[in-house]
């Protein structure tokens, strides 16, 4: 095989390596490009192929992966540039980003202004900056130093990036739950719910990040959710409402890519997370949103006070672009539902929905609750009196009919899956259930294999208050593996406090 003439074409070659959103290059240390322009490991470098560019990370190999006249293209590199086996890249110094001098600026103090953030968000979308990069604009973001014009210039950049739906009505509603609860998903109660009452509420949804289930991979469990913006069109036009995947429409992206940093990072930022709230549902045409904010210990919002602050920066931010905002405090307490993991809610939602006994009441009255207060901002009830309008439409049937309707013209009702492997956590002392650890609890289901093995996760057997005798089930963990269950098994066994039990005299 013949080298390039060139020292800076390298020939390309798929590798299957997995780096989520950011490309990455793997060159070898000898390869001729390395020598001629001086890359080192972790250098940002411009890939260039059949008229298509994207700026990626370099990781430097000594040998055995690649070839020295080879460049090995993570999945996301490969995509981003359409590459074909063997075909020849160039490989560059990539332009400065000018636009992270603001950055920089406002790390030392200075304020952004409108045209710094359009810039940065712009390169942000464009895949110009390095995740250390990403990391550094999002600390200089974070705690309480951003103003809210700042703020509102952040939202405005975050939408005039991706695409921005219409509708031709006059109300279009949406809901949103800020996170922090394993469970909790009420969002396909409701939109059956408000769409049977003749409401229109076109509901795009995330899936997981770092949690065991997001409401786009619970509700994939029951339909198609990566729909086109013409599909999605379509099922809104025809029954009010639908439940699909966000990232399939490309709707405020720079907000995914942030959000990938953010969560590791651990930040507590209040203007970040409004920005985020308010540019999606900006994005999708919302006119009235409906906020749920579950408030405890081990959820997103510690304490009322910092639930009280957010609905007030809410507000301003929703009344600036044009949203009517409403919020709702709700217990953050412990899980909603019973199940953890996609398939396990999925369950709890058919659950609510057809009326079944056993069905968990307290993902049922949140869910009327939430659809009760979106009926009164809708118009279809007067104040006071949605929730016994929304608990009519979901009694009746009404509710239920219409999700089948969503789901069909979604693409098709489907089965949840059921996990082949089973282990039950029983108690070790006879008491009450005093606190459930929300954050562990969600860890767990993760490692019993959520949100990627659909079935996994856990199912609660206990609510807090609950007298509990020694040897009794506490939750049932479901796996898709034999080994992802003894690896969730031995975590539980080694954290017995996820559910705290006190003995009672």
């Amino acid at each position: 095989m013949t080298a390039p003439q060139r020292c800076d074409l390298l020939r390309a070659r798929r590798l299957g390596v997995d780096t989520y959103r950011e490309p990455v290059v793997f060159l070898r240390s000898d390869s001729p490009v390395c020598r001629a322009e001086g890359f080192r490991a972790m250098s940002r470098v411009q890939l260039s192929a059949g008229g298509r560019s994207v700026v990626a990370t370099l990781n430097v190999v000594l040998d055995g992966i690649v070839d020295r006249c080879e460049a090995g293209l993570s999945e996301a590199a490969w995509l981003a540039l359409g590459a074909a086996e063997g075909c020849l890249v160039e490989v560059s110094h990539p332009e400065p980003v000018e636009s992270f001098s603001a950055v920089r600026s406002k790390i030392y103090g200075c304020r952004f202004d409108t045209a710094a953030l359009h810039a940065i968000v712009r390169d942000v979308a464009a895949g110009r900056y390095s995740s250390i990069e990403l990391a550094a604009f999002v600390t200089a973001c974070a705690g309480k130093d951003m103003s809210m014009e700042e703020t509102l210039a952040l939202t405005r950049a975050m939408v005039d990036t991706g695409t921005r739906l219409s509708w031709n009505q006059r109300i279009v509603l949406d809901k949103h739950c800020v996170g922090g609860l394993p469970g909790n998903r009420t969002t396909p109660i409701v939109v059956a719910i408000v769409a049977a009452c003749g409401l229109t509420i076109p509901k795009t949804s995330s899936r997981a990040i770092t949690s065991p289930a997001g409401t786009a991979d619970t509700m994939e469990m029951l339909a198609p959710v990566s729909l086109t913006l013409e599909h999605m069109r379509r099922v809104v036009e025809r029954e009010g409402g639908c439940v699909v995947w966000g990232g399939a429409m490309a709707l405020s992206p720079v907000d995914d890519i942030l959000i990938q940093i953010e969560r590791p990072l651990n930040f507590d930022s209040e203007a970040q997370l409004a920005a985020s709230v308010i540019s999606k549902k900006l994005a999708a045409g919302a006119t009235h949103l409906l906020i749920d904010l579950p408030v405890g210990p081990t959820a997103k919002v510690r304490s009322s006070g910092d639930a009280q602050a957010l609905t007030l920066l809410l507000q301003r931010l929703g009344e600036a672009v044009g949203i009517s905002v409403r919020t709702v405090q709700t217990d953050g307490l412990q899980p909603v539902g019973r199940g953890i993991g996609p398939a396990l809610e999925a369950a709890d939602v058919l659950d609510v929905m057809q009326g079944r006994p056993g069905a968990p009441e307290d993902l049922r009255n949140r869910a009327l609750l939430l659809a009760g207060t979106l009926l009164e901002m809708g118009g279809r009830s007067p104040l006071g009196m949605g929730e016994s309008l929304a608990a009519q439409v979901l009694y009746s049937g009404d509710a239920w009919r219409k999700f089948q309707a969503i789901c069909a013209a979604q693409g098709g009702m489907r089965v949840p899956p059921v996990a082949a492997h089973r282990c039950e956590i029983t108690a070790i002392r006879a008491g009450r259930v005093s606190a459930i650890d929300n954050r562990r609890l969600a860890n767990l289901a993760k490692l019993a294999g959520a949100p990627l093995a659909p079935a996994a996760g856990l199912r609660l057997a206990v609510r807090g208050g609950d007298y509990v005798e020694r040897g009794a089930p506490l939750y049932c963990l479901h796996a898709q593996s034999s080994g992802e269950l003894e690896y969730a098994s031995a975590y539980a066994c080694a954290h017995p406090d996820i559910i705290r039990i006190e003995e009672t005299r």
